[in-house]
């Protein structure tokens, strides 16, 4: 049975900069009630505003902040959020806190009571409350069956941004991460499962979207290819090469 004496919990931040005081004040009052140590590990991705210096203000001893000049992408955020993170188990959630917090302690329950590998925050799980638009849950759906059909994964929903997993599995996996930005998520996990770590479940979240992107634009249909391109990336690595044997 997992004993958790520490949670770490990475908050990948970029163009945060009005939110991120408030995101870390509810973060804490949600983790300052679970009956473990914990630490939160903010890594700003890139120094494009003043989400960096409004993190460094904050007098908490439980947050970390990282950073770097140049945006790489929320994988590479959570890539090295997730190294230097210290926990028995090891999570991240978007920071916009459109996942809500409160939710982490049936996760964590989940983790434990499941000897879990992996607990992923799931929209498509039959307890989640979740508002988003449809064109997303259409997309969702439909990526669900292609990462089925191409990995064999039973998580009907790979790209919710919230995720934990045991430090074994964090120090097996995440160093072999390439995905910097899309399809990220995907990589760890078939990384994850490719490793023997299978013991992966899904958990319920409450989600309320608040990115007012539209579809009818460019650079959303953009993400879309570049998403898809990235997931046969690691489809050929995963199956061709075998890089992630190595």
């Amino acid at each position: 049975m997992l004993n958790i004496k520490l949670l770490s919990l990475v908050v990948p931040a970029y163009k945060q900069e009005n939110t991120i005081a408030k995101d870390l004040n509810n973060l804490e009052s949600v983790l300052s009630n679970l009956p473990f140590n914990y630490e939160i590990v903010i890594v700003v991705d890139g120094f494009v505003d003043k989400t960096y210096e409004n993190v460094k203000k904050i007098k908490s001893r439980k947050i970390k902040v990282l950073g770097y000049e140049a945006n790489q992408g929320k994988g590479h955020a959570v890539k090295l959020g997730m190294l230097k993170a210290k926990g028995d188990v090891v999570g991240f959630i978007d920071a916009g806190m459109d996942i809500d917090a409160t939710g982490i302690a049936i996760l964590l329950d989940l983790l434990v009571w499941k000897n879990a590998d992996v607990i992923v925050g799931s929209k498509l799980h039959k307890e989640s409350k979740v508002n988003y638009p449809m064109i997303r849950k259409i997309l969702t759906w439909g990526y669900r069956h292609l990462t089925h059909l191409l990995f064999g994964f039973n998580v009907k929903d790979t790209q919710a941004g919230i995720k934990f997993f045991r430090r074994e599995v964090v120090r097996a996996v995440f160093p072999k991460i390439i995905v910097k930005a899309f399809a990220f998520d995907v990589e760890v996990l078939a990384v994850a499962s490719s490793l023997g770590f299978t013991r992966i479940y899904e958990g319920p979240i409450r989600l309320n979207f608040n990115n007012d992107s539209s579809i009818t634009s460019r650079s959303f249909w953009k993400i879309i290819f570049l998403m898809l391109w990235d997931t046969f990336a690691v489809f050929y690595r995963l199956k061709i090469t075998k890089s992630y044997a190595k």
